[in-house]
């Protein structure tokens, strides 16, 4: 193996499944895919490490552990159609895009956008579409099969969960600093939502 390679082998066998991430399809993919190419050059020495890296404009990359429970719990099929909120450095964006059909990303910052543009299209994703929107200006109904936030929020937008399918899932964290909750929200009917509290953690809030 080279060091790349012994680095994410180690990404996954020594922080991602001891956080429970068994599942076949998300280690194959996180196995697949090179984090080091969705991290700004200063940090490739961290691509790989437990943490949160900074990817600009005031982003980081979520920890690879959270990451993996991310994907995990969200249960992608191939036929999905995922949002992701928050483009960070096109590393989930990627993941999703592995496990999905099509990915929509949406991020407030035009320089955010271009740089996961840039990643995921070098790593030869052709099914993830990038738009520079703002969490506010979210007012799709009824479109998503899952839905992945990658920020913390204070709670749960209104506008998120009308965004999901019946029988859509979401992965958010919410809460205050230092205790926040992740959750996995499912649309079970048109009115009716059901929330599962997956973790505690503590994450940065997500640029709106």
């Amino acid at each position: 193996m080279v060091n790349a390679d012994i680095a994410r082998f180690n990404m996954i066998e020594q922080q991602i499944r001891p956080w429970e991430v068994l599942d076949h399809q998300v280690l194959n993919t996180l196995n697949q895919l090179n984090r080091a190419d969705f991290v700004r050059e200063a940090y490739k020495g961290l691509a790989y490490a437990d943490c949160q890296i900074p990817v600009g404009n005031g982003v980081s990359m979520l920890p690879p552990t959270i990451e993996g429970r991310m994907l995990q719990a969200l249960l992608i099929n191939p036929e999905d159609r995922v949002l992701e909120v928050g483009s960070g450095g096109g590393y989930i964006a990627a993941c999703l895009a592995t496990l999905g059909e099509r990915v929509t990303s949406i991020d407030p910052s035009a320089e955010i956008i271009d740089f996961a543009r840039t990643n995921v299209t070098n790593s030869g994703q052709d099914n993830v579409e990038f738009k520079q929107l703002g969490l506010a200006q979210i007012d799709f109904v009824a479109c998503y099969d899952a839905i992945a936030v990658t920020g913390s929020l204070p709670n749960v937008p209104e506008n998120l969960k009308l965004a999901l399918k019946p029988g859509g899932r979401m992965f958010i964290v919410v809460g205050d600093s230092p205790v926040m909750e992740a959750l996995l929200i499912i649309r079970v009917g048109d009115a009716e939502w059901t929330t599962q509290s997956l973790f505690e953690t503590d994450l940065p809030r997500l640029r709106a």
